[in-house]
């Protein structure tokens, strides 16, 4: 097993002794809070010293202010056993940290649980190593509440766009419709004195024109068909003041001198 490497210079390691109790001695900074979704540690002197490797990830993980230094395996590390050693946290009852996946060297992933007994365990919250900064995972729910707060936000925003954007086609509706009534109303005084203008016109041309020609008179010798009889003594007057002249027989083909 590989030994814990000392922490590099200008830092000091924090006094943390542990008993087989499980108590924390007077030393012992308080336990780190539960939401610490909004940091990250990083430190870049570590990682240009020691290899990222499950051996010694644990002991970059113990610098962070995510590590409780109140678990088991800072007991472990006080009896110069590894601290991931899965034989004796089994042995043991309280807050503890296992390591749950490993993609050397770029991701590993920290769980902190609960133990109360070799097979009992209730899982507390995820911290996860990526690149060499070391995150805390967030709860299920704040990643929900974050999701729904977002899509709720993006709902309103589409909502209010859409709402400006009816109002602007219900102004340009009223627009169109009062452009389009001044139009008709122009194109209607238009059309009156386009009719105006069209019968004085008529009216000029009929005054300039000659009267029109009498009819024809009808031939000589013409009998008016029974159907005129009948028509009654005015239709007879209006027939009598007709000519007597056809033009059609009088200079059709059966009234033209033939020559033998």
């Amino acid at each position: 097993m590989a030994t814990t490497p000392l922490p590099p210079a200008g830092q000091v390691a924090l006094p943390a002794v542990g008993n087989p109790g499980g108590g924390a001695s007077e030393g012992m900074p308080p336990p780190p809070g539960t939401d610490m979704t909004g940091i990250c540690f990083r430190d870049q002197l570590w990682l240009n010293t020691y290899p990222l490797d499950r051996n010694l990830i644990f002991d970059y993980f113990a610098l962070s202010p995510f590590y409780d230094w109140s678990c088991n395996n800072e007991q472990l590390r006080a009896r110069s056993i590894h601290p991931l050693d899965i034989s004796h946290l089994s042995k043991m009852t309280g807050t503890e940290y296992a390591l749950s996946e490993v993609m050397e060297p770029n991701l590993f992933v920290i769980r902190k649980q609960k133990r109360d007994g070799p097979e009992r365990v209730n899982p507390m919250l995820t911290y996860y190593i990526l690149d060499g900064s070391v995150y805390q995972a967030p709860q299920l729910s704040s990643v929900f509440a974050a999701r729904i707060g977002r899509a709720l936000y993006h709902i309103s925003k589409a909502f209010n766009t859409a709402a400006s954007k009816l109002e602007k086609i219900g102004y340009a509706d009223a627009e169109n419709e009062e452009s389009s009534a001044e139009l008709k109303s122009a194109k209607e005084t238009i059309d009156l004195k386009e009719l105006k203008r069209v019968d004085h016109i008529l009216a000029s041309l009929q005054r300039k024109l000659p009267p029109a020609p009498p009819p024809p008179p009808f031939p000589e010798g013409y009998a008016p068909s029974a159907s005129d009889a009948e028509k009654g003594p005015d239709s007879q007057q209006a027939s009598e003041q007709q000519p007597s002249v056809d033009p059609i027989i009088d200079q059709g083909p059966a009234k033209r001198m033939k020559f033998q």
